[in-house]
């Protein structure tokens, strides 16, 4: 279940890190107890170790077990976490799902693209305004689709079928984490 079979029989003490931390999460499922606490499991672990990880918790949630985890990689949190919990300067800052934190998804959505081929050096549509860096072109929108939609009509009315490089996004909860931390931080400040 944690990837160690190849290890099986090997000296714990002659296992790599991120091998170890797996033997660590085994020996805390042993028993298939109802509530399991992980404190940073994946530390030390690479992305393919990480991302084995990622699945006993989620086969361990999925038989109706609880877990809680404690992490400073937020896109795991927000992968694995049905609620979240930060904790700033030692005290319990917000509670909630990964999407609601911080007002995630209220936030304003950054749309850019490539200004490359047919549409390097055309206007925009009318209404649009856009950051413009070396090539790149990043819109902030309460409405993403309908800035979507409006650049597909763009580049297809400068021959272009598709839109290099496009990408929709919210804030990441890392985003969200950094906002808070920052804000906690001007109180602290002013007060």
């Amino acid at each position: 279940m944690v990837g160690l079979k190849e290890k099986r029989d090997a000296v714990c003490k002659s296992l790599s890190g991120g091998q170890k931390r797996r033997v660590d999460l085994a020996l805390g499922i042993i028993g298939n107890p109802e509530l399991i606490f992980l404190d940073e499991p994946t530390t030390g672990l690479d992305p393919q170790g990480r991302r084995q990880i990622w699945d006993v918790v989620r086969n361990f949630t999925a038989l109706g077990k609880t877990v809680l985890l404690t992490t400073h990689y937020l896109d795991e949190a927000e992968q694995l976490a049905d609620r979240v919990g930060v904790i700033i300067k030692g005290r319990l800052a917000e509670v909630g799902t990964p999407r609601e934190m911080g007002g995630r998804q209220r936030a304003l959505a950054r749309v850019s693209f490539d200004l490359t081929g047919g549409l390097a050096g055309q206007p925009l549509p009318e209404g649009l305004i856009a950051e413009i860096g070396p090539g790149v072109a990043t819109i902030t929108t309460a409405e993403p689709t309908r800035v979507v939609v409006a650049l597909s009509r763009w580049a297809e009315s400068h021959g272009e079928d598709e839109i290099p490089g496009l990408s929709v996004a919210r804030p990441s909860l890392e985003d969200i984490y950094l906002q808070m931390v920052a804000a906690s931080d001007a109180e602290g400040v002013e007060g």
